[in-house]
């Protein structure tokens, strides 16, 4: 069994929700108080038209589907900071390829405690994985009732489940964005669809309703705007993220396969 301990966190499944819950509580208060401001349309009456160059009356304007679009904007951020926070615990201290570098010299000089305490220095998802394959490493080198495959084959298994312990902390609530990037967009559509309902319905009648048309319009453009906004952000940061993890893994990969290396060419 695996020895190991997490080294990043994140938020758990009920804290998630919870934080999505605030998202959209905040949002319906923004919505309304901010963007909703008597203070931003003319004569001071939100149901009328917004002040000249006055974006947030603009965005009210954009009508119910606005404070979902803002709540799926506020849920990228909130993981995306929270992801940069947890990713940046799990890296450790100092780059990853020096620490992997300074892993291979220590080991090439047999400096197997050396290496630990580097890794308590480190410290980091890497550090932990490595960590665990050196304290096995001692063990395995010191019984003598097991053969030397047996021993390396201890040896991988260790380092298997070192990085297996420390995968799903790294990915969590990547999920919440990937679902951002699709829902935003899905959410967009529906407020543009509405929006452009309402235009074909000022147009439906002998004489065009020239106001509500431009009212139907502006809603469909606002929802379009807001929904491709959360789905870009949340593209960009699912992508950037997805490449830390897998810079992570293979540095563990190479920790690893050098621990084993070195365990099977000693004597």
């Amino acid at each position: 069994m695996s020895t190991t301990k997490k080294s990043s966190g994140g938020f758990s499944s009920l804290v998630s929700a919870i934080a999505i819950a605030v998202a959209l509580i905040i949002a319906i208060l923004v919505y309304k108080f901010i963007f909703g401001d008597p203070s931003n349309f003319i004569d001071n009456d939100p149901n009328g038209e917004p002040l000249e160059g006055n974006y947030l009356g603009i965005v009210y304007k954009g009508g119910i589907i606005v404070p979902f679009l803002l709540a799926t904007n506020f849920v990228v951020i909130i993981f995306t900071i929270e992801r940069f926070i947890n990713l940046a615990k799990a890296k450790g201290k100092g780059g990853l390829n020096s620490f992997v570098l300074k892993m291979k010299e220590l080991l090439k000089n047999k400096d197997v405690s050396g290496a630990k305490e580097e890794c308590d220095v480190q410290k980091g998802s890497l550090a932990a994985v490595v960590h665990a394959g050196l304290t096995k490493y001692e063990t395995v080198q010191n019984t003598t009732d097991l053969s030397k495959e047996e021993k390396v084959d201890a040896l991988k298994k260790e380092l298997e489940e070192a990085t297996a312990l420390e995968m799903p902390m790294l990915s969590k609530n990547l999920v919440v964005l990937s679902t951002c990037a699709s829902v935003s967009t899905l959410i967009g559509l529906i407020g543009t669809v509405m929006g452009m309902i309402k235009s074909f319905a000022a147009m439906s009648s002998g004489s065009p309703d020239t106001a509500q048309l431009a009212t139907g319009i502006s809603e469909a453009l606002i929802n379009t705007l807001l929904g491709i906004l959360g789905s870009t952000l949340a593209i960009i940061f699912f992508n950037l993220f997805s490449t830390k993890i897998d810079q992570l893994t293979n540095s563990m990969d190479e920790a690893a396969f050098t621990i084993v290396q070195d365990f099977s060419a000693s004597k």
